[in-house]
């Protein structure tokens, strides 16, 4: 009875080969139609009219431009997102208070609201006829249409990522071993940088290299924020965009030859993504170790 109640039990961890392969075929077909076949389509219009057009595009004035403000605008915003992250994610998984749980709703907002009526809500407070408008023109202080404004916009669609990796990881440390260090006579800045960082360092890296990546790709907010000034408010989205717009065949192939940087940049998060992941694995099965 018991080797027949066994051979049931493995049966219904292993399914039929059929179902297994089918659904192996599906995701694998989903994922090339979806992720493969459009990269590939990238790089094969990159370099379709050679690699003279794809160097010309790279080193297009505009294109550099727009690769210094996406890099300018992605640090800025992530370094913002960082502080703002960790110390919600603190306050969420350490104290109990009033609008904690509206605290956690207004955290998920950017994800329910379009990048691009997040950026129509910034020019109807800050632009020259918007809410702030009179006052940022009297202090002689541009937001929209400028670098401020484009920060602003990607710090906003960006700023739950960093949050949300944190909140469950330091709820399921608890406050037990910072608790300990501080009754061992650790100060606050020891107990930050000895005991919490180390515990919740992958989580915190997975955040940042997410909320980057967004930075990095983002277009819909940064578009109606920006102006769309060519060689000033141009993020690389931007660049090509209007590349790709001008509807020539070398005009169509630099846009494509400006998306192999994201591609690059998309590829090296990716290498970046699952190095954190295998990481926070053999971390957390170190630990269930040490429990067990």
């Amino acid at each position: 009875m018991s080797h027949h109640v066994i051979n049931r039990s493995k049966a219904a961890k292993h399914d039929h080969w059929l179902v297994r392969w089918t659904l192996i075929a599906f995701a694998v077909g989903i994922m090339s139609l979806l992720v493969i076949g459009p990269l590939i389509n990238v790089f094969y219009h990159a370099f379709e009219l050679g690699v003279a057009i794809w160097w010309k595009a790279l080193v297009d004035p505009n294109t550099l431009s727009a690769l210094r403000l996406t890099i300018i605008t992605a640090v800025i915003s992530v370094s913002c997102n960082l502080v703002f992250g960790f110390a919600a994610a603190w306050a969420i998984s350490r104290f109990p208070f009033r609008g904690k749980a509206l605290l956690t709703t207004l955290i998920d907002l950017p994800f329910s609201v379009s990048p691009v009526i997040a950026g129509l809500i910034f020019v109807l407070l800050f632009g020259a006829s918007g809410f702030f408008g009179p006052l940022l023109e009297f202090a002689n202080v541009q937001i929209i249409f400028a670098l401020p404004g484009i920060v602003l916009a990607t710090t906003f669609v960006t700023f739950p990522f960093i949050a949300r990796e944190l909140i469950p990881v330091l709820e399921a440390l608890g406050p037990d071993e910072e608790e300990a260090a501080r009754t061992l006579g650790a100060s606050a800045w020891q107990m930050f940088w000895h005991v919490t960082i180390p515990n919740i360092k992958w989580g915190l890296l997975y955040g940042v290299l997410l909320c980057n990546a967004r930075a990095i790709g983002e277009f819909g907010a940064v578009s109606v924020v920006s102006g769309k000034i060519p060689g000033r408010t141009d993020t690389l989205p931007l660049t090509i965009e209007k590349f790709y717009q001008s509807f020539d065949k070398v005009s169509t192939a630099s846009a494509f030859a400006v998306a192999t940087l994201l591609t690059g940049l998309a590829l090296i998060t990716l290498v970046f993504k699952t190095y954190l992941e295998t990481k926070t694995h053999q971390s957390t099965q170190r630990e269930s170790v040490m429990d067990a």
